[in-house]
């Protein structure tokens, strides 16, 4: 999560930039969320509806962890050969620059993608991201 660059150009070719801004949201609100919704429920049904209580709880604490493990599945996902030669343009352009950035090995995935768009988003100025 922390090393997707959190570009807004970015969300409309991957669904990381979004996944990320709602985890980060999700990990704030969803706490708090969760003890208001509990203590309603123990409110308005009493100690009776404890079971249901606590499953609700539950829920939305899972919701935030349910971001990270998708993030965490998509990292060590592999690339498609259509990303993985952008990834291998884009780390040979940097290198040209003087910029120490490993080529892509040949089971890259997007974690290794992340790392490379973090550095150029760094380093390169911004006409080339308009090209995109």
């Amino acid at each position: 999560m922390k090393t997707w660059p959190m570009v807004r150009q970015l969300s409309f070719y991957f669904p990381e930039y979004r996944v990320v801004r709602a985890t980060e949201l999700a990990i704030r609100l969803m706490p708090p969320l969760a003890v208001v919704a509990a203590s309603s429920q123990l409110y308005a049904d009493g100690w009776a509806a404890l079971p249901q209580a606590i499953t609700i709880a539950l829920f939305f604490i899972s919701l935030p962890l349910q971001g990270l493990l998708w993030l965490g599945w998509r990292a060590n996902h592999p690339l498609p050969l259509s990303l993985f030669d952008w990834c291998n343009n884009l780390s040979t352009k940097l290198q040209g620059m003087g910029v120490t950035c490993s080529p892509l090995g040949a089971k890259a995935c997007y974690q290794d993608m992340a790392v490379i768009l973090k550095i150029a988003f760094e380093r390169l100025d911004r006409s080339y991201w308009e090209e995109l």
